[in-house]
């Protein structure tokens, strides 16, 4: 027996659009605005030149087709060269952690659950840390900062079982717990790290930023990214009989043991691609399925594709705000510090949580 999904109403899908179109101004948007500002007309100039040398560079059969645009030469290279693989990974990386921290919750049942209160994005750090003391490639980044994202969901969802007590007060305090220990090992790696060169690196991924995003790293880590949010995707449903509970998901045939497995290694794939791309962005994986969950309800057939726009949408006027507010860029992490903590304050005082 199985559970179909549900039919989809047009509030959503019109919620849907907007996010979508507001996703294409803020694009627009960040792409002129800068300490070289872009006029509209330049910014599509440069847009139309690249796509047209794309073309012609893969070789396409309507390449030759194609009129030539010649766009101002400075202008193309802050476009083309410079904001957009930051906007595309700023998009990237919000959507991921949106869509896993959503996920996370779903799978766990626990409204508080995120990437970075699971220990998730601290142990992800510290694989990618390790890995640049090892001097490897982003591949080897990658696969570090994704066993390192692994080992803290299973220290984490460990101590309670160790301790006898479930609960969303215990969980969270695992994590806690976790990311302590994560930082601690973190901090290790700093003292041993070479101060001229790797520190700086380490520090970098530590506070999240995406000023050296280029596309040779999108190129690595989208098809991941892709694959990991195209399986949760597809298996949006599966999440809402998982949320049932075990037995009651076990009665409508569900394979709790494999089906949890696939999502929580998907999650933590997106996660750890996410750190390798930024480093550690806190609070968004939080913040934002909430407000999804506050805009859809708690179904995740809706609230899974709205996390992912929202989470784009949310990450990339938070880079555009953090590069262009002050003279020198504020990393990412501070800013949604700001915004995360006191919204965890009123998640607490929403959800009443007590042991």
């Amino acid at each position: 027996m199985s559970v179909p999904p549900p039919k989809r109403s047009v509030g959503y899908l019109l919620l849907m659009a907007a996010l979508a179109c507001l996703l294409l101004l803020a694009v627009l948007f960040s792409l002129s605005w800068g300490r070289y500002p872009v006029p509209p007309g330049g910014v599509w100039r440069s847009l139309v030149q690249g796509a047209v040398q794309l073309a012609s560079d893969w070789h396409l059969p309507f390449a030759a087709s194609l009129p030539p645009i010649q766009a101002d030469e400075v202008q193309a290279n802050i476009v083309l060269n410079l904001r957009l693989p930051r906007i595309l990974a700023a998009m990237l990386v919000g959507a991921a952690l949106a869509a896993s921290g959503t996920a996370y919750q779903g799978i766990f049942r626990n409204p508080l659950v995120s990437p970075d209160l699971l220990g998730v994005s601290s142990g992800a750090c510290v694989g990618a840390a390790l890995s640049i003391l090892l001097g490897w490639s982003i591949w080897g980044t990658q696969a570090a900062a994704f066993a390192g994202g692994l080992l803290a969901v299973v220290m984490t969802l460990a101590l309670p079982r160790l301790i006898g007590r479930d609960s969303a007060v215990i969980l969270v305090l695992a994590g806690i717990v976790v990311s302590g220990f994560m930082s601690a090992t973190l901090g290790l790696m700093k003292y041993l790290a070479d101060p001229e060169t790797e520190l700086a690196e380490i520090v970098y991924w530590q506070m999240g930023s995406l000023a050296k995003s280029e596309y040779g790293n999108l190129v690595a880590l989208v098809p991941v990214m892709l694959l990991a949010a195209g399986v949760l995707v597809a298996m949006r449903w599966r999440i809402n009989v998982l949320s049932l509970g075990d037995r009651e998901a076990r009665l409508v045939g569900a394979e709790i043991r494999c089906e949890r497995t696939i999502m929580v290694v998907c999650a933590t794939l997106l996660t750890a691609s996410a750190v390798c791309m930024s480093g550690t962005i806190g609070w968004l994986g939080l913040v934002v399925p909430h407000l999804a969950r506050l805009a859809a309800g708690d179904n995740n057939m809706r609230t899974l594709p709205l996390s992912i726009l929202a989470g784009a949408l949310f990450l990339l006027c938070t880079d555009t705000l953090a590069r262009n507010l002050y003279e020198q860029e504020i990393p990412l992490g501070i800013i949604t510090g700001f915004i995360g903590a006191p919204f965890f304050a009123w998640v607490l005082v929403r959800q009443k949580v007590a042991d």
